[in-house]
C-alpha cells in the first residue's frame, strides 16, 4: 500500500464514517474495484483511519467532552442531568457494543465480502425509509431511558457486519425511538467515541506484535491524518443537512451502491 491508496482510503473514511452509507463497506468495495491488495494491512489500516475520525469528532465535540469530564463526580447521582446524564447513557450504550464485540472476535473478517456489503447495503435503506414513516421525532436525547440506551447499543453492535453503518443503525434506532434527527445524530456521534478507542486498542495490540515497518508508519499516518480532517468536515456538512432533510437521499444511495456492488460482482463472475 502506498500513499497514494493510504490518503484515498483515508479520505474515503472521514467521508463515509459520519454518513449513514457504511464506511466498512466503502472502504472494501474501494479496495476491490481498484484491486488493491486488501490482506497485508488490512483491518489494521481501516482502524487507523478510524482513530483518525475518533480525532475529528473529539475535535468537533471538545466541549461536550469536556463538560463531560467536569460532570464526572455526579456520574452516579440518581438525579444526574446534563453532561452526567449524556454520560451515563453513553456507558449504558457501550456494554452492549463491549459484550458483542469480545463474543464475535474474529467473525468480522470473514464477513467482510462484496456480497455482505450489498445484502446489508440495501436492507439499511429500508430500515431508512421505515423510521422516517414512524418516527415522531419529538424527543431529546437526554429523555432518553437507560434501557433505550442500551437499545441503541444493540443497534451499534450490528454495525460490526461491513455495510450496516455505525451512524446508519443507531440514528435508525433514535428516530424509532422518537428522537429528533439532529439529537439523534449527536448520540450516535458521542457514543461512537467509545467503539473507536475499543477497536482501536485491540488492533493495536496485534500491530504491537506483528510490528510495523518505517513504510508503514508512514502509510498509516497519511491515513490517519486525511481521514482525520474529511471526517471533521463530514460532520459539519452532516450535522447542518440532517437538521432539515430525511434519510431517503442516503436510501436511495445506498440502494443504487448495492446494485452497483451486484453487478460489478456478476460481471466479474462472468
Amino acid at each position: 500500500m502506498g500513499l497514494f491508496e493510504a490518503i484515498l482510503l483515508g479520505a474515503v473514511q472521514g467521508l463515509t464514517e459520519f454518513l449513514p452509507v457504511s464506511s466498512s463497506a466503502h472502504l472494501i468495495l474501494v479496495r476491490l474495484m481498484f484491486g488493491w491488495d486488501a490482506d497485508r494491512l488490512g483491518m489494521a489500516f481501516d482502524v487507523a483511519c478510524h482513530v483518525g475520525t475518533f480525532l475529528a469528532v473529539v475535535a468537533y465535540y471538545w466541549r461536550d467532552l469536556l463538560a463531560m469530564a467536569a460532570a464526572l463526580p455526579r456520574l452516579f447521582s440518581r438525579r444526574a442531568d446534563g453532561a452526567a446524564r449524556t454520560m451515563q447513557l453513553i456507558a449504558i450504550g457501550t456494554l452492549p457494543v463491549v459484550a458483542v464485540g469480545l463474543s464475535v472476535a474474529g467473525i468480522e473478517e470473514q464477513l467482510r465480502t462484496p456480497a455482505v456489503a450489498a445484502t446489508t447495503l440495501a436492507l439499511g435503506a429500508l430500515v431508512f425509509f421505515w423510521v422516517e414513516r414512524v418516527g415522531t421525532q419529538t424527543r431529546d436525547a437526554a429523555a432518553l431511558t437507560g434501557g433505550e440506551a442500551a437499545g441503541i447499543g444493540v443497534a451499534e453492535a450490528l454495525a460490526l457486519v461491513p455495510g450496516v453503518s455505525r451512524s446508519g443503525a443507531t440514528i435508525s434506532c433514535g428516530l424509532w425511538l422518537g428522537l429528533t434527527r439532529a439529537s439523534a445524530a449527536r448520540f450516535s456521534f458521542l457514543l461512537g467515541i467509545p467503539a473507536i478507542m475499543a477497536a482501536a486498542g485491540h488492533e493495536g495490540l496485534h500491530l504491537a506484535k506483528a510490528g510495523l515497518t518505517a513504510a508503514d508508519v508512514e502509510v498509516f499516518a497519511a491515513g490517519m491524518a486525511t481521514s482525520a480532517i474529511v471526517g471533521y468536515l463530514g460532520i459539519k456538512f452532516f450535522l447542518k443537512y440532517i437538521a432539515n432533510h430525511s434519510l431517503s437521499a442516503f436510501a436511495w444511495y445506498r440502494l443504487v451502491a448495492a446494485a452497483l456492488v451486484v453487478a460489478w460482482w456478476m460481471a466479474g463472475r462472468g
